[in-house]
């Protein structure tokens, strides 16, 4: 939902019309996928990064305009909180040295914009959830100054009534309240772009759906908040909790959270925006001018902006896009599983390793999502977010397997051939599910590396939690620059 929103107090009337465009909408895009050229003839694939802002003491800098400015590059953006950035690369295709070009681009780009946040007494740091942070950083007050962010914030807070609870229970437990949607800047995610032909988009969502899990487990980056340690893949339960509409009356009654992994699996894509119209009320009630059904029937290529943005409230894993670049349709699945960071190689193994899977799998003779209840890959995802790179997943013909096990002997192999696939040069393949074969056979990536870090500077070096976590993102953001994968990085 990068939209800009200036409105912030809706009417009944704006309610009402924006649920009959988005109806609208929805049945001219019911149309499309019937009888429309969609692109999809070289499917194109993107990443976006959400960064942290931090100060000389590693203190989170609420800094994010004055460097955007400084920045003056476009493909730097707000996020929901001032210490918050967000990098989206261009769009490229990655066969060949696709791979290479995106870590080159990556690294030119986040090199530059470290070199103007430095004018401002900051830096950088790619990681899932900032572990420095505490409850005074997060408050409406933090929120950036864009107003799309206050208005989201006043709708979601006065949707639920109420204050918002957080309760996170790991090997630590957090129970807190907050009177706005602040906590959610915390979450600073990696996302994955696969642009799709509408046939074989349910494939591709499904496939994505099943791997999830597995995706948290090996690339877990976002052990502690509020100073505690909790799941080794936090963010998956603050982001769920930090933006939910619904009081505990509505939850008894099984009304569906907006921050939700879904309940089937799909045969089209149209499944997932008939569901989210269908579940879903209303954040943001904004119309466009646009009628969707005289532009299809001129010949043009609808919008479809109420579609889209209510489509941006629902906080799906893994979201279906519609958009348009150079005058053509086309879809794509959005996958927002996994955290930012650690490197920048480290976030393009995770590519890879995301890319190829699911193309292994989406075009697999007999679908995972034939053997593999739905529920099961929903479990998988939130036993990953617990544990980690420790995880005990469910897979079919296999029951319970730890993941790394799942990873080396299974999904590997599916990986390369989905990459050979997209042409990727085998030199790239090999390097990156390399860093990803090592972290299993390790057992190391982000959450593990950090919480060693923390267990190591409070022993050795007899620091409290507060010491020991700024001390280990010092150190974090040197070793980050390196570019050399985690699994490599000394704990002392």
């Amino acid at each position: 939902m990068g939209r800009d929103v200036e409105q912030g107090a809706f009417s009944r009337e704006d309610r009402v019309r924006y649920r009959q465009k988005v109806r609208r909408c929805l049945d001219v895009f019911a149309l499309m996928l019937d009888d429309f050229g969609f692109d999809a003839d070289r499917p194109m694939t993107g990443l976006e990064i959400e960064l942290n802002l931090v100060d000389s003491a590693a203190e989170p800098a609420m800094r994010n305009d004055q460097i955007l400015a400084d920045i003056a590059d476009p493909s730097f953006q707000t996020e929901l909180g001032q210490f918050n950035l967000e990098l989206n690369a261009p769009p490229r295709l990655i066969e060949g040295t696709g791979f290479a070009d995106y870590e080159r681009d990556l690294r030119g780009s986040l090199a530059r914009a470290d070199e103007r946040a430095a004018r401002s007494d900051a830096k950088i740091v790619l990681v899932g959830i900032l572990p420095t942070l505490t409850e005074r950083h997060l408050v409406v007050d933090n929120l950036s100054t864009n107003e799309r962010y206050r208005v989201l914030n006043d709708q979601i807070v006065g949707a639920r009534g109420e204050d918002i609870e957080l309760d996170i229970r790991g090997v630590e437990r957090l129970q807190t309240h907050t009177d706005s949607i602040a906590p959610e800047a915390a979450c600073t995610s990696l996302q994955f772009h696969l642009q799709v032909a509408p046939d074989s988009f349910a494939d591709y969502w499904n496939a994505s759906q099943a791997i999830a899990g597995v995706q948290v487990a090996v690339g877990a980056n976002s052990p502690f908040l509020y100073g505690r340690q909790l799941w080794a893949e936090t963010r998956i339960a603050l982001f769920g909790q930090a933006t939910d509409t619904r009081p505990d009356e509505l939850k008894a009654q099984g009304v569906r959270p907006r921050v939700w992994f879904g309940e089937r699996w799909i045969t089209s894509i149209f499944d997932l925006f008939e569901e989210n119209v269908r579940y879903f009320p209303p954040l943001l009630p904004i119309c466009e001018d646009e009628d969707p059904v005289e532009v299809l029937h001129a010949g043009g290529v609808p919008e479809l902006g109420e579609l889209r943005l209510h489509n941006g409230t629902v906080y799906r894993w893994n979201r279906p896009v519609y958009d348009i670049m150079n005058g053509r349709p086309h879809l794509r699945v959005e996958n927002r599983v996994l955290p930012a960071g650690p490197t920048v190689v480290d976030m393009l193994a995770n590519a890879a390793f995301y890319f190829g899977l699911a193309r292994g799998l989406a075009e697999a003779d007999r679908p995972i999502w034939s053997q593999l209840t739905f529920s099961s890959a929903e479990e998988n995802f939130h036993a990953a977010a617990r544990r980690g790179m420790d995880a005990v997943l469910h897979w079919p013909r296999l029951g319970e397997v730890p993941v790394t096990k799942l990873v080396l002997d299974v999904l590997l192999p599916r990986a390369a051939a989905g990459l050979d696939r997209f042409g990727v040069a085998p030199a790239e393949r090999d390097r990156l599910l390399g860093i990803i074969e090592q972290r299993c056979r390790t057992g190391r990536n982000g959450a593990v590396w950090q919480t060693e870090a923390v267990w190591s500077a409070e022993r050795h070096r007899g620091m409290d939690r507060d010491a020991a976590l700024h001390h280990m993102l010092q150190r974090y953001a040197e070793l980050q620059r390196t570019n050399e994968p985690v699994h490599t990085w000394p704990v002392d």
